[in-house]
């Protein structure tokens, strides 16, 4: 039962966010703006007036009035607060989701209805009129149902994630995957830290701000994105995207990995050394004798000392593993050509081993073929190539194991 409520108390935190997603994806201007957790769940601003909405999602609760009564309770009391002069005039809306009994309610709301099946209610065995206790008469719930819009048939749960997946694609002219795995990813990211600032003026951000802020296609990663997938479909769905391919083009491929030497083990980083190659490397006569240049991926390791990366190499050398790390014979100086020469039949190198990062960087500026980068880090990436012909990925991993059930 507790499981199960902590879905549903999920599934009710990313209705919202997404509500607040497509709330500033459908603002009319660019310099219009949204507040996260203002006076409701989202303060949406033009020119001319706010509009403060809440959003329930009751994906398995029949609508009665008493599950909306005191959210529009607590709206009444933020209209007294502006009759008083203490707050500015906002309208108020509540937006929801039921599984059924929306026909219970009939809108407009009129005045009656208001009065006796939103603001009275037993407290204490006592019967209690909201109303009467803010000293609001019926002038003035005249006036406050003028500013109040409810909406008890929102959208079902996937019916409007579907909905801001199509918007980005449209925006941005991208795939379902982009739409997803970056730009909602990101937008999931924007949303969330915005609500975690303690200045409400902080937590404000206008269309425009939003727009230019998602349009970062390089991050693969969000705590919350993560939660909302599910981690096993969001390895699946990258494995697909960027690691499955019938027929594997003879590009240069650098898969870059940050590992925490204190949390890891030689033999774990040898079975994905040993993965990548299998998987990226075509040096065997079964591949040479088709393709006219065979190839092999690059790999460099973030975070392992000399000492254990001499190990490595040590035990790759020990299995016949025969790769290249850019250096000739002992005392040399790293040789880009030697690293990016192709391997041939005679000399299957079955993965190229570069050393530090100003080898990745010199190896990259000068291979002249389809560059692709594959980074894999832990907390931020490590490795910047700002350079829009090379496709750089960036994957963030909670631990090295992730990797092999990505690649």
């Amino acid at each position: 039962m507790k499981d199960r409520t902590a879905i549903d108390t999920l599934r009710g935190y990313f209705y919202q966010f997404d509500s607040s997603i497509l709330e500033i994806l459908n603002l009319g201007k660019l310099t219009d703006e949204i507040t996260i957790e203002g006076i409701e769940d989202i303060d949406v601003a033009s020119a001319t007036e706010t509009t403060a909405i809440q959003y329930k999602y009751y994906e398995k609760t029949e609508y009665y009035h008493s599950v909306i009564a005191k959210p529009i309770r607590l709206m009444l009391d933020h209209f007294k607060e502006v009759k008083d002069g203490r707050k500015h005039k906002v309208n108020y809306k509540l937006y929801g989701y039921f599984r059924s009994g929306q026909s219970k309610l009939t809108v407009p709301i009129d005045l009656l209805t208001l009065k006796d099946k939103f603001l009275t209610y037993t407290e204490a065995k006592t019967k209690t009129h909201h109303y009467l206790k803010l000293s609001l008469n019926d002038n003035d719930l005249d006036d406050f149902l003028g500013l109040l819009e409810v909406d008890v048939n929102g959208k079902e749960f996937e019916e409007q994630f579907r909905e801001v997946i199509s918007f980005f694609k449209r925006q941005f002219n991208c795939s379902e995957f982009v739409a997803e795995h970056f730009y909602y990813n990101n937008a999931l990211r924007i949303i969330k830290d915005l609500s975690k600032e303690h200045d409400i003026t902080e937590r404000k951000i206008t269309k425009n701000t939003f727009l230019s802020k998602l349009d970062t296609s390089s991050i693969l990663y969000n705590e919350w994105f993560i939660l909302r997938k599910g981690k096993k479909a969001y390895f699946s769905a990258l494995r697909k995207e960027y690691f499955t391919d019938l027929n594997i083009s003879p590009f240069e491929r650098f898969f870059l990995i940050k590992i925490n030497e204190d949390g890891y083990t030689r033999q774990e980083l040898k079975e994905i050394i040993f993965l990548i190659s299998k998987k990226w490397a075509k040096v065997h006569k079964r591949y040479t004798d088709k393709i006219p240049h065979p190839f092999s991926p690059y790999i460099y390791i973030h975070g392992i000392s000399e000492t254990e990366l001499i190990e490595l190499k040590n035990d790759l050398q020990n299995d016949d593993f025969i790769f290249s790390d850019g250096y000739n014979f002992l005392g040399a100086q790293f040789n880009v050509t030697s690293i990016i020469s192709k391997p041939e039949r005679i000399n299957p190198i079955r993965i190229k081993m570069i050393n530090t990062i100003q080898n990745l960087q010199e190896s990259i500026k000068t291979i002249l073929k389809t560059k692709n980068i594959f980074q894999f880090y832990l907390t931020d990436p490590f490795f910047n190539y700002d350079n829009t012909a090379v496709k750089h990925i960036k994957i963030k991993i909670t631990k090295l194991s992730d990797i092999k059930h990505i690649i």
